[in-house]
């Protein structure tokens, strides 16, 4: 093993790891990349590019070190980029021995651990033991295709400490990059997960046949929803119409490149949910949320009849034609 230390390590294969590594090779001298397959490794050493996710990235692979071994991977950094979808997330660390509580631990994942009903921060402070203050989470409205193609982007980096938000602002943001700190470390993280249910939705109207203007009126109303709970979750002074909150809310719920918008239309067309969950190539992180969301607020009791309305139809075997009937009764 080379024990030249990395800048930091990049942990997970996804379209969003790989478009990560991208934005990290320009500043980075060098990037440990854990990948669990090594055809996936030996790919990209030879051809320079990622043939399952983004496969027209071109990946400076002078800047690489590629391992399968993710703690070979983890020892090589002290900064831990984990891009790895919160469903897998357990078991993807199930073979880690090494220690990362000293380490400064950055979250990208955009969903909640569902055997937990955790958000990763908690995830890694309460099962890993990596102080809050060690913590940094990437959110904001980021599709990784978009990055890939270098169109301007902006992502929101939350921490308890500023430097960290700093320290990785100054690895991360280019001509095309730019970034914002926040000190709302629990708030970012929930929007990012509530709102891949509200994409949900928004697929599910699109798949029944609802209009530009239905669409409007649910996601105004879902981001009022989205306050509420937050608000609930982590009191904190934020504002909500700032990027990494209705920001990120608009571009899952619209864009073309949204997988959970994607999961809600094929439901609304007509798919069975086993059909939708064969179907789709990546994870859709709103499907597990929609669960996990709903059991965190048996507990808080929040009013929110959109994610409400998500959840019965994934895990209830609701009618989603029926379901919208009825919410779009209680919309304003």
């Amino acid at each position: 093993m080379n024990n030249k230390k990395s800048d930091l390590a990049v942990l997970g294969s996804g379209s969003w790891a790989t478009a990560l590594v991208k934005l990290f090779s320009t500043n980075a001298e060098r990037i440990s990349w854990y990948i669990r397959e090594n055809d996936v490794i030996d790919h990209i050493l030879t051809y320079k590019h990622n043939p399952r996710y983004l496969s027209t990235v071109d990946l400076d692979t002078r800047k690489l070190v590629l391992s399968s071994d993710i703690n070979e991977a983890v020892n090589q950094a002290d900064i831990l980029v984990f891009v790895i979808p919160a469903a897998f997330l357990k078991d993807s660390l199930k073979d880690l021995r090494t220690d990362i509580s000293n380490k400064l631990v950055c979250s990208a994942i955009k969903g909640i651990v569902p055997q937990d009903n955790s958000i990763a921060g908690d995830f890694f402070s309460e099962k890993l033991n990596v102080p809050y203050n060690n913590l940094v989470i990437l959110s904001g409205p980021s599709h990784a295709e978009e990055i890939a193609m270098e169109k301007l982007t902006y992502l929101t980096i939350a921490s308890l400490e500023k430097k960290n938000a700093e320290r990785l602002s100054l690895l991360l943001k280019n001509h095309y990059l730019k970034t914002i700190i926040s000190d709302d470390i629990k708030g970012t993280e929930y929007a990012a997960v509530i709102k891949n249910i509200y994409a949900i939705a928004a697929g599910i109207a699109n798949g029944l046949g609802f209009g530009d203007n239905f669409q409007a009126v649910l996601l105004s109303n879902a981001a009022t929803e989205m306050k509420r709970f937050i608000k609930a979750v982590f009191k904190n002074d934020r504002d909500i119409n700032s990027s990494p909150y209705l920001g990120d809310l608009l571009v899952t719920a619209y864009s073309k490149f949204s997988r959970n918008r994607m999961f809600g239309q094929m439901i609304g067309r007509g798919y069975s949910l086993r059909s939708t969950l064969m179907e789709m190539e990546m994870v859709a992180e709103g499907y597990y949320a929609a669960n996990c969301i709903n059991e965190i607020n048996r507990r808080l009791k929040v009013s929110i009849p959109i994610a409400d309305t998500v959840y019965r139809i994934l895990y209830q075997k609701a009618n989603p034609e029926t379901e919208f009937d009825e919410l779009t009764e209680l919309l304003k």
